[in-house]
């Protein structure tokens, strides 16, 4: 099979792998339809982080199911499914209370590569999330936004329920990559009344505001938190949602929120430790972490897509084949897209 493969900082290729094969009585083994590029991947591909050369990439994927192991028995060849990152199996202490991010029993190491023509998903039984129908029966853009629930789509909203976002709440989100702009939709989903962005680019602005954002603020540091008082009343917000994973970013996100607020933080953190003696004289909370992805799309997100509730496919601003994977990652790195989609097979 084709797979894009990592070979050092800066070059993806695709190469000819073997096909994966069932390991386990719980695995599933999917035929992929479509991939993408997720913000995270840009910290290896810019050799910000760690990762080993020579192996499969990606992490986000909707397809068919091919065969399943003999463990499996909600899952069955011919599914089409989305397969979230996060592996849950379903039983652990960590999935039992609906944070599968955590699983205990997630196989370790990285994800095997979901930007491949097969992909081998463990833990198929609970995790894998079935679509009604089959893939044909979907247009593009719907098949866009059911791609975003395998990742950025059920990240954002994480990052929305960790910081308790409640109805008639003022908003502020961090970060206007496509879980930033995924996070405007998941605090207007929860009801957010008032949804302050921030935002330095006019592309990625306009579609915040598409999405729900009621005020966007261009200004940078220091700027941006005292415009954010200003639109507060000096107040601060009731929520913050950080999407990018600085320290600066987490640093501003808590100087925005009002004291009794919570920050919900997704943005992969970049620096081990961060001082938290402001937390405490200022009230606020600080929660957040790996989403749980197969919690959040069978409690509301699949349904909010199919009923057209939502539309995050809209994330998606550049498409690729297989082919120009490297591509794919270059048009991310390069700001010349939000997220790029990457089209499998059909």
């Amino acid at each position: 099979m084709k797979a894009a493969i990592f070979i050092e900082p800066g070059k993806i290729a695709v190469q000819e792998r073997p096909r994966p094969q069932l390991q386990k009585p719980t695995d599933a083994i999917i035929r992929v339809l479509r991939a993408c590029v997720c913000g995270s991947d840009l910290w290896w591909f810019r050799g910000l982080e760690e990762r080993e050369a020579n192996k499969g990439v990606g992490h986000e994927a909707i397809g068919v199911v091919e065969e399943v192991g003999s463990a499996v028995k909600q899952i069955k060849a011919g599914d089409f499914v989305i397969a979230p990152f996060t592996h849950g199996c379903g039983h652990c202490a960590a999935c039992r209370a609906g944070f599968e991010g955590n699983c205990f029993n997630k196989e370790p190491g990285p994800n095997p590569g979901y930007q491949a023509e097969f992909l081998r998903y463990s833990n198929a039984d609970w995790s894998l999330v079935k679509i009604p129908g089959q893939a044909q029966d979907y247009d593009d853009a719907m098949l866009n936004s059911l791609l975003t629930l395998s990742d950025v789509m059920a990240t954002g909203y994480h990052a929305a329920a960790s910081a308790e976002v409640n109805l008639g709440d003022t908003v502020v989100v961090v970060g206007d990559g496509a879980v930033g702009l995924c996070g405007v939709i998941a605090a207007k989903l929860r009801g957010a009344d008032r949804i302050i962005s921030l935002s330095h680019h006019e592309d990625r602005a306009r579609l915040a505001q598409e999405f729900g954002a009621t005020d966007v603020v261009s200004a940078r540091d220091q700027a941006a938190i005292d415009q954010v008082k200003q639109l507060t009343a000096n107040a601060g917000a009731d929520a913050v949602l950080e999407c990018v994973g600085t320290e600066q970013a987490v640093l501003m996100a808590t100087q925005m929120a009002r004291p009794g607020a919570v920050v919900g933080r997704v943005g992969i953190p970049q620096k081990a430790t961060m001082d938290t003696n402001a937390l405490f004289y200022q009230n606020v909370g600080l929660r957040g972490g790996i989403a749980s992805v197969t919690t959040y799309d069978r409690q509301i997100l699949l349904d909010a897509v199919l009923t057209k509730k939502i539309n995050p496919g809209l994330v998606f601003t550049k498409r690729f084949n297989l082919e120009q994977i490297q591509a794919a990652y270059e048009a991310m790195d390069q700001r010349q897209a939000i997220k790029s989609l990457v089209i499998v097979s059909e």
